[in-house]
């Protein structure tokens, strides 16, 4: 039975930059940095309040496309209290930040922002309806999905 998620990796353009925007900006806490492949990497991890964390990997030398992603695409979807949101939506801001929101989803409210690598970084917060929406005895995922691919085929 999986536990729980230890960790998300994503490749970075610079250890650094990255480091300012999770643990600066975000608030997470960097918690390791180490070589991996005899120097050819470093792997960093900055870690959530549930003891899961966001890593990262600079390869200097060794090309990776950062490609423009769009919120659909691909995106890291991070949970904040009520006043964290607000908190978090006035400094990036005030930081003059790229940022895009608030969205109200019905089940949670989100506010967009992008990393200096590019990933689009959401901070939700729950709205009252979290629990049902996310109850598959309420929600009937399984229902939700067979009528989609019902829908595609037509």
């Amino acid at each position: 039975m999986i536990k729980g998620l230890h960790h998300n990796a994503y490749r970075c353009r610079d250890s650094e930059e990255t480091r300012a925007f999770y643990e600066d900006f975000l608030g997470l806490e960097l918690v390791s940095a180490f070589e991996i492949d005899a120097g050819r990497a470093l792997h960093t991890f900055f870690r959530m309040d549930d003891g899961s964390c966001l890593a990262f990997f600079e390869v200097p030398g060794r090309p990776f496309e950062f490609k423009h992603q769009d919120s659909l695409d691909l995106h890291i979807a991070l949970a904040v209290e009520p006043e964290v949101f607000d908190r978090m939506l006035d400094k990036g801001r005030a930081e003059g930040r790229e940022v895009r929101g608030p969205v109200d989803h019905g089940f949670v409210r989100s506010i967009y922002f992008r990393d200096p690598n590019g990933y689009v970084i959401e901070l939700t917060a729950e709205t009252g309806m979290h629990g049902e929406i996310m109850d598959p005895a309420r929600s009937r995922p399984h229902a939700a999905l067979a009528r989609w691919q019902a829908g595609k085929a037509a």
